[in-house]
């Protein structure tokens, strides 16, 4: 993978977390039979000890009650995928003393609800979604003729177009999760396009290998939010390097208005590139 891949992975993450968020925000009250209320913010849990799912699209919300609501993502290829929940949504209690409500959402690869966790006096039984309860094709060819006649999408519709590549559908799950982008990138409004985009791309990659995640990247590099990645991941690098030539010439003593005219870069930044030199 080249360095500005590597970059564009790097710092698409946490875009496209971020847009996932903004997108459940209004659509999740009612999550596929579950009552959630209204979602506040996304809250970064910094748990580092405690690894959850391959994919990392785990989030955790603070919602408007006060409460946390735990979103995880399993294909149901571990036993312990219960484990790790409980033990992610412990660290979360014994931090922040808070209520947490954990859904676990579980790819059509899952025929049937795994059992919640019961030892001795210990139970923990996360409320339980499975996406092969969802016909993908069905949800696929109404949300095309709806889009196709210029509809408007309801919450609904758009929370499952953007989990339409976790459901039981005749394609493979890579190419559904190709598709259902290319689907999201007609949607003509577009911030909700861009969302639903990201959202798309967020949840089909929790449950894809890393092969299938990387050609599912280049199918988001094709759209509109894929371009603006991958221009912010460009400017990034460029920017790095032209603070990296800034360093060089003011470690070789060259005057801080030539830095500035040769890198292009303001007094202030300058400045406080040379102090971070001296302090370093």
């Amino acid at each position: 993978m080249s360095e500005l891949n590597e970059r564009i992975t790097r710092n698409a993450n946490d875009v496209l977390q971020k847009y996932t968020c903004a997108l459940l925000r209004d659509v999740m009250p009612e999550f596929y039979g579950f009552k959630t209320g209204r979602v506040k913010e996304l809250i970064n849990p910094e748990l580092p000890e405690v690894h959850i799912s391959g994919g990392g699209t785990d989030m955790v919300f603070l919602m408007e009650d006060g409460t946390y609501l735990h979103l995880g993502f399993e294909t149901g290829k571990d036993k312990n995928d219960i484990v790790r929940h409980l033990s992610y949504d412990a660290r979360l209690i014994q931090r922040d003393g808070r209520v947490v409500n954990t859904v676990i959402v579980y790819t059509a690869d899952v025929v049937s609800a795994p059992p919640g966790l019961r030892s001795n006096t210990l139970v923990y039984t996360p409320h339980i979604i499975l996406m092969r309860d969802y016909d993908g094709d069905l949800v696929y060819n109404g949300l095309t003729a709806k889009m196709r006649t210029g509809q408007e999408l309801t919450d609904r519709d758009i929370l499952d177009l953007v989990f339409l590549p976790l459901m039981k559908h005749s394609l493979p799950r890579r190419e559904l999760a190709a598709s259902t982008i290319r689907l999201a990138e007609t949607i003509s409004d577009s911030e909700k396009r861009n969302l639903c985009v990201a959202a798309a791309f967020a949840f089909a990659s929790s449950c894809l290998d890393e092969a299938d995640t990387e050609k599912l990247r280049e199918v988001l590099k094709m759209t509109n939010l894929g371009a603006l990645l991958v221009m912010d991941a460009v400017m990034d690098a460029v920017n790095d390097r032209t603070i990296e030539l800034a360093k060089k010439m003011l470690k070789r003593g060259v005057s801080v208005e030539a830095v500035m005219e040769d890198a292009e870069l303001d007094e202030v930044t300058v400045r406080q590139l040379q102090e971070e030199l001296v302090n370093g």
